[in-house]
């Protein structure tokens, strides 16, 4: 985290920065409400990610106030992007089977009306779905290619979430999880996919409407969130290998992760990590 407020002081920005953490630590929640709707490779990865807490260790995502306009079709600038600090993955749930060809990088930027994620992939193969709704929504994603990512607004509330994912070639789809419970989130999410066969890399950028994810967005409240990403098909045979690689277990004592880092609004100062 520190290296983090480190990268953001020193970009030189004419205006202050507003940024908020989200603490990595959702690997139980996962696991448990997977196991009522288990569907194929996607969730006996999630769900093997409880049993290596001895492996896992705490992180935070540093998410940046974006301070300019989006572009035309509402994404953040390349300039915007610029801000948010990076973050990394590139191996399993086990934290083992590292392959920088199929590293993930993601950047988070928010503004009070919309939380924006982008992530930067590379890539051995593609293998996505070839049909989807007329919008693009695609249930099932996760049995191909895919960048996930798992939101918790209330901590309050430990057994519900909000499910986004994205695909190398546009398909999406976004779900409101509770416990034994899975709904279409109809989040009005807009996406935008660029495929770089040459370099073998895809990027995805995800807009989210900020009233899907809380009634009233606070910069001081306390989320969690997770990353994950897959690439191949399951249960498709060696022809089309699967491999998930994740970004966010941490070690809990506790039936549910409780340790979270709160939302920050000022400028250079982070808050403090609460236990």
């Amino acid at each position: 985290m520190r290296e983090a407020l480190k990268l953001l002081q020193r970009k030189k920005s004419p205006h202050c920065l507003s940024v908020f953490f989200l603490c990595i630590c959702m690997q139980r929640l996962f696991c448990e409400l997977a196991q009522s709707w288990s569907a194929g490779e996607h969730w006996k990865q999630v769900r093997n990610m409880a049993q290596n807490d001895d492996l896992s260790k705490e992180k935070t995502a540093v998410a940046v106030r974006m301070s300019e306009l989006p572009d035309a079709d509402g994404f953040p600038f390349q300039s915007s992007w610029a801000l948010a600090a990076p973050l990394s993955f590139n191996a399993d749930w086990q934290g083992k089977n590292a392959d920088t060809e199929r590293e993930t990088e993601v950047r988070i930027l928010w503004t009070p009306e919309s939380l924006f994620v982008r992530f930067h992939a590379n890539y051995r193969a593609i293998t996505v779905f070839s049909d989807a709704a007329p919008n693009g929504r695609r249930d099932q994603l996760w049995d191909r290619d895919v960048a996930e990512v798992f939101l918790q607004p209330d901590s309050s509330r430990l057994r519900r979430y909000k499910e986004f994912e994205v695909s190398p070639n546009g398909f999406w789809i976004d779900l409101d999880i509770a416990a034994g419970e899975k709904h279409d989130l109809k989040s009005g999410l807009q996406r935008r996919v660029t495929l770089n066969e040459a370099a073998k890399t895809w990027v995805a950028e995800l807009a989210l409407p900020m009233n899907c994810l809380v009634e009233r967005f606070d910069p001081t409240a306390t989320w969690r969130v997770n990353f994950y990403r897959v690439e191949g098909a399951a249960n498709a045979g060696p022809q089309f290998p699967c491999s998930g690689s994740v970004w966010g277990t941490c070690f809990c004592t506790s039936a549910y992760a409780t340790k979270v880092a709160d939302l920050s609004g000022s400028c250079g100062r982070s808050s403090s990590i609460l236990a």
